[in-house]
């Protein structure tokens, strides 16, 4: 079973996952954030930058695609495989409001006929092996029975089902019923994504479904960014988070400016990486900083000295993410 780092819009970019990988062994495999490819079908200096393979090599990545046209993303498709890529995920689980009202991420969930309209095309004449990753319908868990055979009926490569609908967001209890049903119609193999928290979370998954192709974690990782180390064996290393907190900013640094593209940045990592901490007013002062120079040492002086929690405190995460967007941050998409 591999375990995977999900695809979190806005935050998993090409610095991200090459920091990460340095600092926290184990992870199988990155995922990077959907490219949108439009009917120009060309690659952007910034596309261009996050397919670069660079250390962590093509086999340690998998690029997705969000699009409702089978032409853009065939096209997308080839251009990926000939960068070296041997593998396309179709994002069909993404909630957010923009990209669903234009009919795609989990938007094309909504009419099953078009969903196979769309795969049809796309698997008569992809480029190379398709994955998918998923939700399990729009507004209700028991559009998943109608989904179900829809998918069944095409070589995907590998299913990655997130046992929510789109309404849901990432509130409440995941469907696992829905999780069990895929793992008993469907032909190809599964990983499972969703409220994966702590090592013994996975282990659970890996337990239930001895099948399993693996999982993908997301806003687990950003609490405890060293969560895959540990499921491995490894203990939590409170100098390697610092090492990967500030070998990520000096990046952004590089090439951000500082309170206008850094600060939202971390705030919006900060939100899961405060769950560490037992106190949530650390999270409120860091929320209140309008400057990095404000922000970074305070954010800093908790990594260095605070007490960690031997778990991340995911109790406090809808306050929390409540207050990030009440500031006008996005909320994280994608896990």
């Amino acid at each position: 079973m591999t375990l995977d780092f999900a695809p979190l819009e806005g935050i998993t970019g090409r610095d991200f996952r090459e920091v990460h990988a340095a600092c926290f062994p184990g992870v199988d495999r990155y995922w990077i954030p959907f490219l949108s490819p439009t009917s120009v079908h060309q690659l952007t200096p910034r596309q261009l930058r996050e397919l670069d393979p660079g250390p962590l090599g093509c086999d340690r990545l998998v690029p997705q695609l969000l699009t409702r046209e089978p032409a853009d993303f065939l096209w997308a498709a080839q251009a990926i495989g000939e960068l070296g890529y041997r593998e396309v995920n179709l994002n069909l689980g993404c909630p957010s409001g923009t990209v669903v009202s234009k009919g795609k991420g989990s938007g094309l969930l909504r009419d099953p006929d078009a969903l196979e309209r769309f795969l049809e095309a796309i698997f008569a004449a992809a480029p190379l092996p398709v994955s998918v990753k998923t939700r399990i319908g729009l507004e209700d868990p028991a559009e998943w029975e109608a989904l179900l055979p829809v998918l069944a009926r095409y070589p995907i490569r590998e299913l990655t089902v997130h046992p929510r609908t789109r309404r849901e967001l990432y509130k409440g209890e995941v469907h696992l019923e829905a999780f069990r049903l895929a793992a008993k119609l469907l032909p190809f193999p599964l990983r499972y994504n969703g409220n994966l928290f702590t090592p013994a979370d996975v282990q659970r998954a890996e337990t239930a479904y001895p099948d399993l192709a693996g999982v993908m974690i997301g806003r687990g990782l950003l609490a405890d960014p060293a969560l895959i180390a540990r499921c491995r064996g490894s203990a939590r290393d409170r100098a390697a988070l610092v090492a990967f907190h500030e070998e990520l900013a000096a990046r952004y640094l590089a090439s951000m400016h500082p309170d206008g593209a850094v600060l939202p940045k971390f705030k919006e990592l900060w939100l899961y990486l405060s769950l560490l901490l037992p106190d949530e007013r650390a999270w409120k002062r860091l929320r209140k900083c309008s400057r990095w120079a404000d922000f970074h040492p305070l954010a800093l002086d908790l990594l260095q000295n605070a007490v960690l929690l031997e778990e991340a405190d995911f109790e406090r995460i809808s306050q929390q993410s409540a207050n990030l967007e009440a500031s006008g941050q996005p909320f994280v998409s994608g896990d």
